[in-house]
């Protein structure tokens, strides 16, 4: 299914409106894939915010599912950025997996013609058990800097291993171990392009607005609940939650839209300022729209709407995807660099 980047969120819509309300994430991830609607716009190439319009409309459907969306279509636009071969070959369902355990680092041995060995486990590997193809960091004897590289699944070095995920948010995004023994794989880049490129900092924003799309359908079930009643008989304190909702999710809308555009405009300048600002921005505002939306609704919205109860139960999880008290201590050094802070109206 080919479509439009203005068609797009209505597509990966009608789509996922369309799908089996029981399929797992793994299995709509592979829906959209072979509809063609993993195809989005590189970051920083003219149309940044379509993209993450996508990602935004992937998440208020389905967290899990958006966490393997994201994964697999920033997989993609790394493969480009990096000019690797794979990049065009249309099928495969890719994973991103760059967590570094301090203790429990990927080793590699370089093989020839740009093959390596691996050996190690690689942990928080999302989606592992339903990809063709993952992208994950390993580590030579003589390097300082990671080694990406990409492996096919299926093969006999590679095994998947869920004894240790135990989460009840995000649970269908099995964010398991992948165990390599001898596993072939290829060297995408050099070491330490993968940190070093443009796009990283661009993928790292892009998860914000998974978060904004999971806070986004908290709001429209707490839109829903007051513009159903009367405007009479609406209750004054639910008004008041959605209004300070609505704050939350505009602000945060202008920050995502602002940060897009500076992508585009400035494609290949260090972005990390930009995105620990979206991502901060669109972190706060999920947890204070489910604050707002749990206070307001109340016990029932927990217990006896699936939709809100899944995605109340998913949201806090994801978002703990940012560094926390990190990110902020790594965006003053940013404003601290930048004189005055840039704050002038």
């Amino acid at each position: 299914m080919a479509t439009t980047t203005l068609g797009h969120r209505a597509a990966l819509r009608e789509l996922l409106g369309a799908a089996d309300s029981s399929a797992a994430a793994p299995e709509l991830l592979h829906l959209l894939v072979q509809s063609g609607l993993d195809q989005l716009p590189q970051p920083g190439g003219g149309a940044t915010l379509a993209r993450w319009q996508a990602l935004a409309s992937v998440a208020e459907h389905d967290l899990s599912l958006a966490k393997l969306y994201e994964g697999h279509t920033d997989a993609l636009a790394i493969l480009a950025e990096l000019h690797d071969p794979l990049a065009q070959v249309p099928g495969n369902t890719w994973g991103v997996w760059a967590a570094e355990s301090p203790h429990n680092r990927v080793g590699l041995t370089p093989a020839g013609k740009g093959r390596v060995v691996l050996h190690g486990t690689k942990h928080w590997c999302s989606g592992a058990a339903h990809v063709s193809h993952g992208l994950l960091t390993a580590w030579g004897s003589d390097d300082t800097r990671p080694q990406l590289v990409r492996v096919a699944m299926a093969q006999r070095g590679v095994q998947v291993d869920a004894a240790a995920w135990r989460a009840v948010g995000m649970a269908d995004s099995a964010s398991v171990d992948v165990v390599l023994d001898g596993a072939l794989a290829h060297s995408v880049g050099d070491p330490g392009d993968y940190l070093a490129r443009p796009g990283f900092w661009h993928g790292g924003a892009g998860i914000a607005a998974c978060w904004y799309g999971g806070a986004l359908a908290l709001a429209r079930t707490l839109h829903r609940a007051n513009a159903r009643v009367p405007v009479a008989a609406r209750c004054p304190l639910r008004l008041a939650a959605l209004g300070k909702v609505d704050l939350f999710l505009h602000s945060t809308a202008v920050i995502l839209r602002c940060a897009a555009q500076w992508v585009d405009d400035h494609p290949y300048q260090d972005a990390a300022a930009v995105a620990l600002r979206a991502r901060l921005a669109a972190e706060s505002c999920a947890t204070r729209v489910l604050d707002e939306a749990g206070r307001a609704l109340g016990a029932a919205a927990f217990c006896r709407d699936a939709r809100f109860a899944r995605m109340a139960a998913d949201l806090p999880v994801f978002v703990r995807q940012s560094h926390a008290e990190r990110d902020f201590a790594a965006l003053a050094q940013h404003v601290l660099a930048a004189e005055d802070g840039n704050w002038c109206l």
